[in-house]
């Protein structure tokens, strides 16, 4: 073997032309099929996630509502609490003013007829205590009509002297008590103001103006008790509805706050639902492609595509990636971009399989022709996309051939050692290599014969125009052929 290798393109004959063809047209059948079947598994599992998230939802959905239940139940018992603890301290208030108009009513003295139709009207008014209604309008009316029941008692006798008399009537104001007082202070001060004046007239010369003003002071002190007692009682029920105001103010707030609660929960449960959706489609239409993607990077290594293997490493990285790392979005991306490679990938290895079938059949029909011209197959391989073969003829010279392509060409390298034609070093000239020309000559008409692909001119460096009998016979050459 000797010379720098030259090599040149082999023709595709018309009929191998159309299986080619046809063997494409059955590739790209197979690949739709194969697309169509990945196409419909994705959807199978969209619609599974979609069965699933449904039926997460309609969980979801039930609990919600189970613990709206359980809280509606919680507000009624807080609400029923509340309003029985409101009844249990009403009853509670109102039994402690029945007992204040008892405690009035034990210290009127006569007016024994009177006295007995009030405590009757103090027993139904017990009674009532605790069940419906509203009793403090009930209880201050009779506070009054006790107050004036005893007024008539406890007025003084109108013979007895000015200054009984009027000690008699500071001892009925005194008696009304400093509740009364802080709640009707200005019936208070009238009170002490008449009581004044009823004591300017208690001198000499002032019977006529006493007696006179003796009525007006008895009716002042009455209205000064009842007045005080009904403003206590409004009091008493104000603070009362303030009380239970700020209970329930206090359960709303604390309502809102787990609504409130309840809606950031729920948000973050939707926001969680939503990339583990997405997480699951990623990886479901990962699982739809991944084994086509790795094996069409193992056939893109054994078709001597490093690029193309390295291309599809990478898209699936993409993938695998983010969604180790949880990034939903990001691997939504990459798995569509990993789908988009897959099915280039496909075509590109269609075509890198026609072209190693190329290879192949021409490299069964040369050695077909060399075995039927003598030669001895002595090996062959596959090595960067070409096909390495070795053949020995019974002289001992050796043909080495390699097949490889250029495009769409098919490329055919002869490297000859051992033949009486073929120089070292070829003349400048124009070398002449008959023998071995003729021989490789009838190869190629085997190979056009027999399988379609037409080799085109043999060529070799420092070939002559013509062959001439007085040029030296080459020892070593390297041939090659072309259209």
């Amino acid at each position: 073997m000797s010379g720098s290798p030259k090599y040149s393109t082999v023709t595709i004959a018309p009929a191998y032309a159309r299986l080619e063809a046809q063997r494409r047209r059955t590739r790209e059948a197979a690949r739709k099929r194969q697309e169509a079947l990945r196409a419909k598994e994705r959807a199978e599992r969209a619609a599974r996630r979609a069965r699933e998230a449904a039926a997460r939802r309609e969980r979801a959905r039930a609990e919600a509502e189970r613990r709206e239940t359980e809280l509606a139940a919680r507000r009624a018992a807080r609400q029923e609490a509340h309003a029985a603890r409101g009844r249990q301290e009403q009853s509670g208030a109102d039994a402690r003013r029945l007992d204040g108009v008892e405690e009035l009513l034990d210290r009127v003295r006569g007016q024994e007829a009177g006295v007995r139709a009030l405590r009757e009207q103090l027993a139904q008014l017990r009674g009532r205590v605790g069940g419906a209604g509203e009793l403090g309008p009930a209880i201050e009316e009779l506070r009054g009509r006790v107050v004036l029941l005893g007024g008539e008692g406890e007025a003084p006798d109108r013979g007895a002297g000015h200054g009984a008399v009027l000690a008699a009537l500071e001892e009925r104001l005194a008696g009304i008590g400093p509740e009364a007082r802080g709640y009707d202070q200005q019936g208070y001060r009238h009170c002490v103001d008449l009581l004044g004046e009823l004591r300017a007239a208690s001198g000499p010369g002032g019977e006529t103006r006493f007696r006179a003003l003796l009525g007006t002071v008895e009716h002042a002190l009455t209205r000064h008790a009842a007045t005080g007692g009904e403003r206590a009682a409004e009091e008493l029920r104000r603070s009362e509805r303030a009380r239970e105001d700020a209970r329930r103010a206090e359960e709303r707030a604390a309502e809102a706050a787990a609504a409130r609660e309840a809606d950031r929960l729920a948000a973050g449960e939707a926001e969680r639902e939503r990339l583990a959706a997405a997480l699951a489609e990623a990886a479901d239409r990962l699982g739809v492609v991944r084994h086509a993607v790795e094996e069409a990077a193992a056939e893109a290594v054994e078709l001597a595509d490093p690029d193309l293997a390295e291309l599809i490493g990478a898209a699936l990285a993409a993938v695998t990636g983010p969604l180790a790392a949880g990034a939903a979005a990001q691997a939504l991306t990459a798995v569509a971009a990993l789908e988009e490679v897959l099915v280039g990938a496909e075509a590109r290895l269609d075509e890198l399989h026609l072209a190693y079938t190329r290879r192949m059949d021409l490299a069964e029909a040369l050695q077909d022709a060399m075995i039927g011209e003598g030669f001895a197959f002595t090996g062959g391989a596959e090595r960067d996309g070409r096909l390495l073969l070795s053949f020995e003829r019974p002289s001992g010279a050796t043909y080495r051939t390699t097949i490889g392509t250029d495009g769409e060409d098919v490329v055919l390298l002869y490297q000859v050692d051992g033949e009486p034609d073929v120089v070292l070093r070829p003349d400048p000239e124009g070398a002449a290599c008959d023998r071995t020309e003729d021989l490789l000559e009838r190869v190629h008409e085997a190979v056009v014969e027999r399988n379609g692909f037409v080799p085109g001119e043999l060529t070799w460096q420092g070939k002559r125009s013509g062959n001439d009998p007085d040029d030296p016979p080459p020892a070593a050459m390297e041939w090659t052929w072309s259209r």
